[in-house]
């Protein structure tokens, strides 16, 4: 069978010139909740690279949104450094688009400038902080700052936007059952807790019309027992094509919760409070951290079983997969399973040019030793693989990032 890596396919109004996608993975490069010319040059060079398109990651529809804070934050006066981006993606050749999203409870008031909000009242642990359920009045409210982020992204420049539905961030705490505990009608029922996806899609495709594509990434699974399991993440699919997405990408995780249930492979621990500023952080997460973030075993691909059930029942729209792609022989693989289009983020972190060199090599494969250090700085300075820095890592910080490699990589 002919390899289908690099044919053109439609997402909605959109054509990509191959299947590739740059995931919406957070870089932690907008100080100020603006873009840099850090983000432009990193999206620059996975353009160039090859990628059909490449995803900026994740920017919040308000404040209230932010959970960190180099993370883009939708407003006006961002949209001409935004522009500046999706111009230089669009002179190498890709399509540009930009995830929106609000993370719910995953804030602190420090970065969000208010108490959080989140689908029910709590205490989240993992900021720490306690949170404010969100009154059925402000739901509308904020489903239409969804919508307004759109149009903004439209006149940044952008071709796609992907609503981010899973990881335990704001739509995905309203979906899941041990987030969302309302005795109101956005609470119990699958139904109920869909409402505010719902509220959030109307507005989206209203703004997006007939010239933006919608993808939307959601969850599977969260991870845990008490979350969301496959049978509800199957209703909640249909009825997100239902109400216009024009794509599914398909994840799992939940960040207050499962957080390695996303990535896979180990937290490395020492490298995470190695550039934490907070002392009391950095020592109480490396007495916890390891039994806060459990490990989730990594192999290649480890989405695709519950992503085929996907496949199964939603045929009338792509399926974008996501999870653990780093050779060509297993992205071929993934394709002729019957999905539309692949998502990579460590391996294009790795290796910009990764899909040009899938081009000209059958069995490509990146280097990617799956130690999750990019993911471990990023929470403090940016995602950056260890294997391109220009400083010089502490003796403590390679030897655990050699350790986990040796475990993972195959």
């Amino acid at each position: 069978m002919s390899s289908k890596l690099f044919t053109s396919a439609s997402i909605g109004p959109l054509t990509l010139r191959n299947r590739t996608i740059r995931s919406a993975a957070f870089e932690s490069m907008c100080p100020g909740n603006a873009p840099s010319r850090q983000l432009l040059d990193y999206h620059r060079s996975v353009a160039a690279g090859g990628v059909g398109m490449t995803t900026i990651a994740y920017a919040a529809v308000t404040r209230s949104g932010l959970s960190f804070d180099r993370q883009l934050w939708m407003r006006p006066e961002i949209l001409p450094g935004l522009r500046e981006i999706t111009d230089a993606i669009h002179h190498e050749g890709a399509a540009a688009s930009i995830q929106l999203g609000h993370c719910g409870n995953m804030s602190h008031k420090n970065i969000c400038g208010e108490t959080p909000v989140g689908a029910c009242t709590g205490f989240n642990l993992y900021s720490p902080t306690f949170v404010r359920g969100l009154r059925e009045d402000e739901l509308p409210v904020l489903a239409k700052a969804y919508g307004d982020s759109v149009r903004m992204a439209r006149e940044a420049g952008f071709e796609a936007v992907e609503i981010h539905a899973g990881h335990g961030y704001l739509i995905s705490q309203f979906l899941s059952p041990y987030t969302n505990h309302r005795k109101d009608r956005f609470g119990g029922s699958l139904e109920n807790r869909m409402r505010f996806m719902d509220l959030v899609m109307e507005e989206v495709m209203s703004a997006a019309g007939s010239d933006i594509a919608v993808l939307v990434k959601m969850n599977m699974r969260d991870g845990f027992k008490g979350g969301m399991e496959l049978e509800e993440s199957l209703q909640v699919g249909k009825r997100l094509v239902s109400d216009g997405a024009q794509a599914l990408v398909l994840s799992g995780g939940f960040v207050s919760k499962a957080p390695m249930y996303v990535m896979r492979g180990a937290m490395p621990i020492l490298s995470m409070t190695h550039y934490m500023e907070s002392w009391w952080l950095k020592y109480g997460v490396r007495m916890v951290g390891s039994k806060m973030i459990p490990t989730e075993p990594f192999r290649e691909a480890y989405f695709l079983e519950d992503a085929l059930k996907f496949r199964e029942i939603i045929t009338d729209v792509p399926l974008v997969y996501v999870g653990g792609l780093v050779s060509r022989k297993k992205i071929d693989e993934v394709l002729d399973c019957g999905f539309e289009f692949v998502q990579m983020a460590r391996a294009l972190l790795n290796e910009p040019a990764f899909v040009n060199r899938m081009r000209a090599e059958e069995k490509a494969r990146c280097n990617c030793g799956h130690s999750n250090y990019c993911i471990a700085r990023m929470y403090t300075i940016d995602m950056a693989c260890h294997k391109h820095l220009q400083e010089k890592l502490p003796p403590c910080l390679e030897r655990e990032i050699d350790k986990l490699e040796k475990k993972w990589v195959d």
